[in-house]
């Protein structure tokens, strides 16, 4: 039970609880950055009330690919993140930056592009926001499944830190673990796993379809919120 007389009357919320969009009017709005692959801009939003001054980093979105094999277990990739500093263990993952792609494409394309990895059998494991406080990314995150090795492996496309991905392959459980204990904090992989494990123990083998809709990366589209490369 919650603690009573915690929340003000008009605090407690009666609704569907389920996220939906929202318009509140911007009376001004500017660009205070343009770089490569994302975009800040500074809106003067009203809301309710008030007025406030929010710095909003425009991003193009990305998928990741929770890839699983006949053992079950989940592939990771180490890479070196600079904003972090840090190599982190991520599932194979690409940014949504060619124009007209489908998300599931991407998707697709990255896990030969990182991993040398074709797939199957696609489903929808979660879809989630990275840092909506600040943030336009959304991420929505695959299950791949009945995998094969591309014959001539990874294909040599990737620089800088693209230019070498050590490949780990971790039994699902494992990789919980790993993702509870604090040991590997990737947002794609956490949710992912996490998600992968839910699904296992509720009985279901796959997600939704894979080309199920993504409604909020469509929200974002049509509010001028997704960065277009």
């Amino acid at each position: 039970m919650p603690p009573e007389g915690v929340p003000r009357a008009d605090e407690t919320w009666t609704g569907e609880v389920a996220d939906e969009a929202a318009v509140f009017p911007v009376s001004d709005r500017s660009e205070v950055f343009s770089g490569r692959v994302w975009s800040v801009v500074r809106d003067a939003v009203h809301i309710g009330d008030h007025q406030a001054v929010r710095d909003v980093l425009i991003h193009p979105g990305a998928v990741a690919v929770i890839a699983i094999d006949e053992d079950d277990r989940v592939l990771l990739i180490r890479q070196y993140r600079h904003p972090v500093g840090m190599y982190l263990f991520e599932p194979p993952a690409g940014l949504l930056d060619v124009a007209s792609e489908a998300p599931l494409l991407t998707a697709q394309r990255e896990l030969a592009e990182e991993a040398g990895v074709h797939a199957k059998r696609w489903s929808v494991l979660v879809d989630l926001f990275n840092s909506p406080g600040g943030s336009s990314e959304a991420i929505r995150v695959y299950l791949a499944e009945d995998l094969t090795a591309l014959p001539d492996g990874r294909p040599n496309t990737g620089e800088a830190e693209e230019a070498h991905l050590p490949q780990a392959w971790v039994g699902l459980l494992e990789a919980r673990d790993l993702v509870l204990s604090g040991r590997i904090g990737s947002p794609s992989a956490v949710a992912g796993i996490l998600a992968l494990v839910a699904l296992r123990d509720a009985g279901d083998q796959a997600g939704r379809p894979a080309e199920s809709p993504w409604w909020p990366r469509e929200e974002l589209l049509r509010s001028g919120r997704v960065r277009q490369m």
